[in-house]
């Protein structure tokens, strides 16, 4: 059984130093953060990283992924070409809450360049602590599946 606090972690270069940041705000709250990096500051390509995160959390080894480039819009594109994943942006902690609850969203991604570490901190929080409210949302989050085939 996967570990319910278990979370993978990756950007592109240009957000290295936020995805530090978040992963250890997340260790220490307790998460098995499993950060595939990149580590070194050299250009690479963010939808490698984006597609690698979301397998980890598709196969289920990780219940939640936090992906991020400099928008976080490239690299959440990529993240939900996968079969499974439902990743969205987040500039705001109610939008991440509502993803989470409404959505039943599994991976975040954030913008590196669009927003500063305590607000990505914050959302972090309000993404990983909100909860999928079932109900009514099921029906549509079904719907959405259904369109991956």
């Amino acid at each position: 059984m996967t570990h319910p606090k278990r979370i993978v972690l990756s950007s592109d270069h240009a957000a290295i130093d936020l995805r530090q940041a978040i992963a250890r705000h997340l260790a220490g709250q307790g998460w098995d953060v499993v950060d595939i990096g990149p580590t070194t500051p050299e250009s690479t390509h963010y939808p490698k990283h984006g597609e690698a995160a979301a397998r980890q959390v598709a196969s289920g080894d990780c219940p939640l992924g936090i992906i991020l480039c400099g928008t976080g819009q490239g690299i959440m594109m990529a993240a939900n070409k996968v079969k499974g994943i439902r990743c969205g942006v987040c500039s705001d902690t109610f939008s991440a809450r509502m993803i989470r609850q409404h959505n039943d969203a599994n991976m975040l991604s954030l913008g590196a360049r669009v927003i500063g570490e305590g607000l990505a901190l914050d959302i972090v929080d309000a993404f990983v602590n909100a909860e999928f409210e079932g109900g009514r949302h099921a029906t549509r989050v079904d719907m959405i599946t259904a369109i991956e085939g």
